[in-house]
């Protein structure tokens, strides 16, 4: 049987790619999006010659493509490469055939595309190394996680603001006290996540800062030992010994230098990872939450009763579902089967709290 999924991905992926390359400033860089265009048209055109399939019946981009080339054009088209990026395990047939290509891809710590756009890149001499820090730099920085943030923080929030909504509605109490239940229950839960967020960055950074000033103190404490352990970095790439320490010895010349290559090999630390603002990110984190959070309780703004819970219900669904279909950015997976499987955890989260507010209000009752 046809695996047309595989097809089309090819041509998503090669649409995506041509739409970075048309809108990047830099050249070079635009260089290397046309040419990952280019391969993954070749593996559309090869799946469709495996398969005997005529040319004629070769499709366009998708709805999803076309929807991350609005989200590009809105927001930024670092945010499509970095989506791509995110969705590496939907075009896995392209990514082995790169590799059979490009035998220099031996990098375990990047995702398949990041490998092959690197081959790329260092097979051309005219692609200088600053601006292959600038190019990973600025699309590790936004793109898919952002994008996955936003939607993440939305369904948290509608899903267990709808949940405590309905538990309160089920226990028959009153359109006021639902209200000021949902927005305590908003309000509560963004000031969770922002105060979460805030602590997961500030801590991050004081660590990797308190590492860092360790090193610096052990770098002048005890330079010959430093000198050694930037040697075995070295040994480490497979770099012979004695190379080895005479790049060592070299790099130890310069203290500022032999700093800056120690946070980054030995401990592992991007120093521009931390430049982020914690209070920035609590502050995203709370609007996210609240977003997704005030959805159920709009209805009960205007109405009471069945007609507010029935209302609240239907919104609710409607968001799900679009949180569902914005989650196949990343999956590649159907938009109606995502959309319907979000709506389905939601209402089934719903009606068991309503269903627990029914249980408990009745008892009290009685």
């Amino acid at each position: 049987m046809v695996n047309l999924k595989n097809i089309q991905t090819e041509i998503d992926a090669s649409f995506l790619y041509g739409i970075l390359a048309d809108n990047e400033d830099d050249e070079n860089v635009a260089s290397v999006f046309r040419q990952m265009s280019e391969i993954e048209h070749g593996h559309a055109l090869a799946f469709m010659a495996k398969h005997e399939l005529h040319l004629s019946k070769l499709p366009g981009p998708s709805s999803r493509a076309k929807t991350l080339k609005l989200i590009g054009k809105v927001f930024g088209y670092d945010y499509i490469l970095g989506v791509m990026l995110d969705t590496e395990k939907g075009i896995s047939a392209s990514v082995v055939n790169s590799r059979n290509k490009h035998k220099s891809i031996s990098s375990i710590s990047d995702t398949a595309h990041v490998a092959i756009l690197k081959s790329i890149l260092d097979n051309h001499p005219e692609v200088s190394g600053s601006t292959l820090t600038r190019f990973e730099k600025r699309h590790r920085s936004v793109g898919g996680n952002a994008l996955r943030a936003a939607v993440l923080g939305g369904n948290d929030g509608l899903v267990s603001n709808f949940s405590l909504v309905m538990g309160i509605a089920g226990a028959a109490i009153g359109q006021k006290e639902i209200l000021l239940t949902g927005l305590a229950g908003l309000l509560a839960g963004a000031l969770s996540m922002a105060l979460g967020e805030w602590i997961s960055v500030k801590s991050s950074q004081e660590l990797s800062e308190n590492q860092m000033q360790l090193e610096m103190d052990e770098l002048e404490t005890n330079p010959e030992g430093e000198e050694r352990e930037i040697a075995l970095i070295y040994q480490a790439k497979g770099i012979p010994q004695k190379q080895a320490r005479k790049m060592a010895q070299d790099i130890m010349s310069n203290k500022d230098n032999a700093i800056a290559i120690l946070i980054k090999e030995e401990l592992g630390i991007n120093v521009e990872d931390l430049k982020g603002s914690a209070m920035e990110a609590a502050i995203t984190s709370f609007l996210l939450f609240s977003v997704g959070a005030i959805i159920p309780v709009i209805p009960f703004f205007f109405l009471s009763g069945t007609l507010a819970i029935l209302a609240s219900t239907v919104f609710s669904a409607v968001g799900l579902f679009l949180i569902g279909a914005a989650i196949t950015l990343f999956t590649g997976k159907s938009v109606w089967f995502s959309g319907f499987r979000q709506v389905l955890f939601g209402l089934s989260a719903a009606a068991i709290t309503f269903g627990i507010g029914k249980l408990i209000g009745v008892s009290v009752a009685g």
